[in-house]
């Protein structure tokens, strides 16, 4: 059964996922160990670089510390 969302997603999530995205293709990283080293499911993170998904502030964190770089470098121009 599809669950459906009380509300759109907005398009900054959508953005940060393409953000996130572009930094682990521009490091040549695997999704898995960004995922492994972020101490979260590879299809969360999934989720998450799709817009699929909105994140908690933690998890920004947690992901920006697996891809070495300042949370802020994240969002920034968002």
């Amino acid at each position: 059964m599809n669950r459906t969302r009380k509300s759109e997603i907005p398009e900054v999530v959508t953005q940060l996922g393409i953000r996130i995205k572009d930094v682990i293709e521009e490091n040549k990283l695997k999704q898995r160990e960004v995922a492994h080293d972020a101490e979260m499911d590879v299809e969360n993170l999934r989720k998450y670089i799709k817009g699929k998904q909105e994140m908690k502030i933690s998890t920004l964190f947690k992901i920006a510390q697996s891809l070495k770089i300042s949370p802020s470098d994240l969002i920034k121009d968002l």
